[in-house]
């Protein structure tokens, strides 16, 4: 038999998760959960000032990012994931714009292609996007 994949956008870890036991009663042959973010980082370790301190930029402030060129730099801090000062993108938020309905947990699920129309139907009752 063939099988699909389907990927679908959460607002929250808790709400993609809550239906994977429905997936896998589908037979689901593989679902993952994973958070996603237009930058990757390694998130903050250490406290400084970055009055008295020297830094890179606010990507390295707030998301622990370094070694990165002057424009990369200015790109990321420009970012709703390093500053929350940014405009957010309409893909990945569908309401409220101070960041509570964002988007950005991906549900991944390959499937056998009999249950696949089931499987679409689960998610989009739980409130996936795809």
């Amino acid at each position: 038999m063939a099988e699909k994949n389907i990927l679908a956008f959460f607002h929250t870890s808790e709400q993609a998760e809550r239906i994977v036991p429905k997936l896998k009663a589908l037979r689901a042959i593989d679902v993952s959960v994973d958070r996603i973010h237009q930058i990757n980082g390694t998130g903050v370790s250490e406290s400084m000032n970055p009055l008295t301190g020297s830094f890179p930029g606010l990507s390295f402030l707030t998301l622990g990012q370094e070694g990165e060129g002057i424009d990369e730099g200015i790109l990321s801090a420009a970012s709703v994931d390093a500053s929350g000062m940014s405009a957010p993108m309409e893909e990945v938020f569908s309401g409220d714009f101070g960041g509570t309905d964002r988007m950005d947990t991906l549900l991944t699920v390959v499937i056998d292609e009999q249950y696949y129309d089931k499987a679409m139907r689960v998610i989009e009752e739980a409130g996936g996007k795809i």
